[in-house]
């Protein structure tokens, strides 16, 4: 499952990893105690990735925690301050097993790639955002109906849209 929101606001890195735990529980991804785990592990070592992006997540030890695996990107517009670094996307995750390691590698493809990754960044549609996930990934999306309900594609079921 991929979650999209595309216009965030948090106040500091804590503040966003708190909005990432919320969409994440919002979809039903993990139990309400992951927001801790995710939080714990911010505090302990930066989730910074590099080019505008970090990657919230509990630690391996909290996989009970997550009912089902799921991906939130969630974009800042305006930034939040991620010790010294400027975060515009939050792909948090919520995984058991290493069923998110495609996604981490797509994840990694993007970054790597300037464009891609300012493509990435500047990225206000969330239809646009789950392709450029899928299109590196085995499986590309499909059409479908948008938020609400979930969104079901090759790729995973996702939900796109504001939070409201």
């Amino acid at each position: 499952m991929i979650v999209v929101r595309v216009a965030e606001s948090a106040a500091d890195r804590i503040g966003a990893v708190h909005r990432c735990a919320d969409v994440l529980e919002e979809v039903g991804a993990v139990h309400p105690s992951y927001r801790a785990a995710m939080v714990a592990r911010e505090r302990s070592v930066s989730t910074y990735m590099g080019a505008g992006v970090a990657i919230p997540h509990g630690s391996d030890v909290f996989q009970a925690l997550v009912r089902r695996e799921a991906l939130a990107v969630l974009r800042f517009p305006a930034g939040v301050d991620w010790g010294g670094h400027r975060v515009i996307v939050c792909a948090a995750i919520a995984a058991r097993g290493d069923g998110h390691v495609e996604v981490l590698a797509a994840l990694a493809e993007i970054l790597l790639d300037p464009v891609r990754a300012a493509a990435l960044r500047s990225a206000d549609d969330p239809d646009r955002i789950v392709r450029m996930f899928c299109a590196l990934t085995s499986d590309p999306p499909t059409p479908g109906p948008r938020w609400p309900p979930a969104r079901r594609s090759a790729c995973g079921p996702y939900r796109s849209g504001e939070r409201g």
